[in-house]
């Protein structure tokens, strides 16, 4: 299926790489496990939601917006690449961040400072519940921000996934044909939903299988119904209008350990045999966690020996050092 794209601007370097991960693949004595490696998009060290911001930073420069607005956890990666998204794009940034001001910037937090964001500081709101509020101040003084949502989630950001279903597609051409299982970490929703839009309207026959990563519910709905909605909305910006429902989205619960940003031991071993077998970093809190639930499915034997398992790996490696007493 052709589909009509609106503008981008480029932010990455695509194709990121899909290679093998053999060492890691025989420990688990499983099926082949590839890596598809959006930590290596090149944006402030990398990370999935570069895919996202080149169509949001697009659109915020067609409204001759001045400002980047966003909000995440004080270790967002999302934050730390709107931050560099918008440096490139000759834009000021200010991001909500949840808690309070540590004493000393660590991790994605210090590389936000570098990148001259200005840090507004939430308490218990890490999602975007104050945006407005900031918003509002911002136009107050003149400027013109552009919101850019928590994770980037909203249907121009989840085009960035549905396009890139199509370069896995072309990546997986130099491989042998097999059933391919596609994991991820799924938090905000816009990847999920971007993944599943290019799956079905591309005519691919990937198993999408986002691996949650974060208890918290609101009032908005289940996970799956919202994810199921934001994909309907994705797929009528490029094509015929096309329905998800909460039993389409694959979402499997059951490794969110004691929450959000807790490391327990799953998410330890994770980092640990990837980095020991292959060299590859993960980040504490998402990707460690999806490769934790990608690693107990392999044990329990979720896959064949002749499926292919991808894992795609959405970056996150300057969270790593904020966490050193988590993970000693």
């Amino acid at each position: 299926m052709r589909i009509q794209l609106p503008p981008h601007f480029q932010l990455g370097f695509f194709p990121t790489p899909l290679h093998g991960a053999p060492r890691f693949s025989e420990a688990l004595g499983g099926p082949e496990v590839l890596l598809k490696r959006d930590d290596q998009t090149g944006l402030a060290l990398g990370g999935n939601k570069t895919r996202k911001l080149e169509f949001l930073v697009a659109d915020a420069l067609e409204r001759e917006s001045d400002v980047l607005l966003t909000a995440g956890a004080a270790q967002s990666n999302h934050c730390r690449q709107t931050a560099a998204a918008a440096r490139m794009a000759g834009l000021e940034c200010h991001l909500a961040l949840g808690g309070e001001a540590p004493e000393k910037a660590q991790g994605n937090l210090l590389l936000d400072q570098l990148l001259g964001a200005t840090l507004h500081w939430c308490g218990t709101h890490r999602k975007g519940e104050t945006l407005p509020e900031i918003e509002a101040q911002l136009r107050a003084q003149g400027k013109k921000p552009y919101v850019v949502p928590y994770g980037g989630s909203n249907e121009l950001g989840a085009l960035g996934f549905a396009v890139a279903i199509r370069e896995l597609a072309k990546d997986l051409k130099d491989w042998e044909p097999r059933r391919t299982h596609v994991v991820f970490a799924s938090s905000s929703g816009g990847t999920h939903a971007g993944l599943e839009v290019g799956t079905r309207l591309l005519g691919h026959e990937f198993n999408c299988i986002g691996i949650s990563i974060d208890k918290e519910e609101d009032a908005h709905g289940p996970f799956e119904e919202r994810i199921a909605a934001l994909a309907g909305k994705t797929a009528a910006l490029i094509g015929p209008e096309e329905t998800w429902r909460a039993e389409d989205i694959t979402l499997r619960k059951e490794f969110q350990g004691e929450g959000y940003g807790v490391i327990g031991e799953p998410e330890k071993e994770a980092m640990e045999l990837l980095a020991q077998t292959e060299g590859v970093l993960l980040d504490p809190v998402y990707t460690a966690r999806a490769v934790g639930g990608c690693i107990a499915m392999i044990r329990e034997g979720e896959f064949s020996s002749e499926d292919r398992v991808v894992f795609w790996h959405t970056g996150g490696a300057p969270a790593i050092f904020s966490y050193a007493e988590s993970l000693s």
